[in-house]
């Protein structure tokens, strides 16, 4: 499978797709093998802390605090890590209807995490801009 990295190529063939579940951003102390347990989607070091992106209900469960909840939408096209342009297009997208975007990018498939009330306008504002290629 080649990873895509022409930008209208990208986008219209982008396919997002909302995920199950419901998803929280934290930050923990420590090193992440004490966090295993918890099975986060993502994690990242940062300086202030390691932070989390784990579900709702797994937060809630070690009773870790948070703010807002998030769902991931997965943008089903195999875009090249060093594709230039989609996540600027995402987001413009998603801020003209006033949604927040927080995307992570993996080897094959970029997610973007939006509210959860969001979501669904998300998806559409997402399908507009791909058909509008």
């Amino acid at each position: 499978m080649n990873a895509i990295t022409d930008l209208n190529q990208l986008i219209a063939s982008m396919k997002p797709e909302l995920q199950d579940g419901s998803y929280v951003f934290t930050t923990v102390s420590g090193d992440i093998k004490e966090h295993l347990a918890l099975n986060p989607l993502a994690c990242f070091q940062e300086s202030e802390g390691l932070t989390l992106i784990l579900e709702q209900v797994q937060a809630e469960r070690a009773n870790i605090t948070y703010e807002g909840v998030f769902k991931q939408i997965t943008l089903t096209v195999h875009s090249s890590l060093e594709a230039v342009g989609l996540t600027a297009a995402i987001a413009t997208a998603l801020a003209e209807q006033g949604i927040s975007a927080n995307v992570v990018a993996a080897h094959f498939h970029d997610h973007i995490f939006v509210p959860e009330e969001k979501a669904t306008k998300a998806i559409r504002a997402l399908a507009a801009l791909s058909e509008s290629v």
